[in-house]
Formats: C-alpha cells, sequence, structure tokens
C-alpha cells in the first residue's frame, strides 16, 4: 500500500474561458477535452480533488459533471457567471451564488459546501460574502490570494487557514520567500517556476505539515489552444503571454509531486478527516477580519 506524506489540495476551476468574451463562441470549445486530461491523470493515480464549478458550464455540460461526479471528485461552486465579487454587491452575489448552487444540483452535485471567488476576488472590501456563505450553506472557502497583486490579492490576511465567522477559508499557499510571494501550486505560476523550485516549496510545507493549496483551469494544460486575449487580464499583452506560458509541463510536474508521496483529496475529505482529528480551532485572530 502506498503511504502518503503530505496533503495537496489540487484543484480544477472548472469554468469556459471563452464565456467571459464578446467573441468568445469564435473560438473552438476545448474544456471537455481538457477536463478529461485531468481526469485521466487522477484516475491513473486513484487520486479524488475538487472542482470548483461554474453554473453556466454545468448548465451546458451536465454529462460532464455527471463523469465527474462518477469518479469520486468533489463538486464545488465558482460562482455562476464568472463575475469577480467587486463587479457584484451583496445581494447580487447572493443570487448568483444560490443560482450557482442550482445548476450544480441539477446536474447531480449533492453536499455542494464550497467555494472559490473567481479571479480570488475575496478582498477586504468583498468579505461581505461571508455573510452569504453562512445564508445559504457554504462552509468552506478557499478564494483568498494572501498577498499583494496586480489583479485581486488580500496581503494581510495571512497565510494560513482559518475561521471568518463560521466560514473555514483557505487560502492559497505562497512560496516560502519573502521576496517573491506567489501562489505556486496552482496556474500560470506553477506553470512558470522551475521544477525544483517547486519540490522545494512542498517539501517545506511538509516539514511544517501544513497542506498546500493549489488551482488549474481546463486551459493550463491546453497546449493546442487557439491564441486570444484572455479576459479578466485587463488586456496586458505580458499576462497574456503568461497565459499560454509552460502549459506542456503542467503533468509532469504533477508526476514529481505525486513521487514525493503528496496525497491529492478533495476539500471536503480533507476537512473532515482534520475535523475527526480535533484540528478544526478557532484562532484568536479569526475575529480581526469583520464581513459585516
Amino acid at each position: 500500500m502506498k503511504t502518503y506524506n503530505g496533503h495537496y489540495l489540487f484543484s480544477i476551476d472548472l469554468e469556459d474561458v471563452r464565456d467571459g468574451m464578446s467573441d468568445g463562441d469564435m473560438y473552438i470549445d476545448r474544456v471537455t477535452e481538457n477536463t478529461d486530461l485531468y481526469l485521466q491523470f487522477l484516475k491513473k493515480y486513484d487520486a479524488q480533488c475538487t472542482f470548483f464549478t461554474v453554473g453556466k458550464l454545468a448548465e451546458a455540460k451536465p454529462d460532464l459533471i455527471k463523469k465527474i461526479i462518477d469518479q469520486g471528485h468533489e463538486i464545488a461552486c465558482h460562482s455562476y457567471a464568472h463575475k469577480p465579487l467587486d463587479e457584484l454587491n451583496e445581494t447580487e452575489f447572493k443570487t448568483d451564488l444560490e443560482k450557482n448552487i442550482e445548476a450544480l444540483h441539477k446536474a447531480g452535485a449533492k453536499d455542494v459546501i464550497g467555494f472559490r471567488a473567481p479571479i480570488f476576488s475575496l478582498i477586504p472590501k468583498t468579505s461581505w460574502a461571508y455573510n452569504v456563505f453562512e445564508e445559504v450553506g457554504i462552509q468552506y472557502s478557499s478564494s483568498i490570494l494572501p498577498a499583494n497583486n496586480p489583479l485581486y490579492g488580500w496581503a494581510d490576511f495571512g497565510t494560513q487557514r482559518k475561521m471568518v465567522g463560521n466560514i473555514i477559508e483557505l487560502p492559497q499557499t505562497l512560496l516560502p520567500f519573502s521576496f517573491f510571494q506567489v501562489p505556486f501550486g496552482g496556474g500560470v505560476y506553477f506553470r512558470m517556476l522551475p521544477a525544483p523550485i517547486i519540490k522545494m516549496a512542498f517539501s517545506h510545507f511538509r516539514k511544517k505539515n501544513i497542506a498546500i493549496t493549489g488551482y488549474f483551469h481546463p486551459y493550463d494544460v491546453d497546449h493546442h489552444q487557439e491564441r486570444f486575449m484572455h479576459p479578466g487580464i485587463n488586456n496586458s499583452k505580458v499576462y497574456n503571454f503568461l497565459m499560454y506560458y509552460g502549459r506542456k509541463s503542467v503533468f509532469s510536474k504533477l508526476e514529481k509531486i505525486f513521487d514525493m508521496g503528496f496525497q491529492i483529496c478533495t476539500y471536503r475529505d480533507y476537512l473532515k478527516g482534520d475535523l475527526a482529528t480535533g484540528r478544526r480551532n478557532r484562532s484568536t485572530s479569526d475575529a480581526n477580519y469583520s464581513h459585516a
């Protein structure tokens, strides 16, 4: 039996990047094909993960959602229409999130208890989202990039998991270098960074017995995608270059993580295990973040 040493909360932000573009229909739909690549990889290693899923995509691809569920993965929320939280007010967000949950339920998902904000847009001025989570039954969030960032970041939130009211927040894990704090466990940063740096960071957090959070998108492994300006990056040519950089390297780097003995599991199962061992403790710093 394989022995695991460390948890990697690998996850997929299941969205269709074309939905954020006015001319998105001009381009080929590659979401199902790319999601199947992740499913094949996870099946190879007998691993399950969390798919933070946009409601509109669940409505458009119920068969894909069913396939994901049938293979034992968790379905969680990623908003209905993939709008950053600062483009909504609290009432609009509640409506969006309720539609998200309804779409996931109709596609066959049960026990939908998790949420990830589009583009990690949970920041101090949108912290009212925690009120909404409690109202609709969300139990955990992984929505914060705890560093300064050109798009969205909450630098003084802290890098460790904490309770905000009754909601567990699991921020993205940052490189353990004060001069270069980026979420190395997923997305463009995982694609950009050399494998030895990634392995060093994983080893660092394993020694501290801290689970590593990470995120990927269908396009992160798509090296055949047509070239276009990705939405949500302020029309930056530099960022758009990075959106395509290193896509061929993702699975080979992930294999190295598995070879280190890390276990990929769903957020839900990780938190259940954590609760079972009595490690869910409210930090004295939890009350520092008002979400009124």
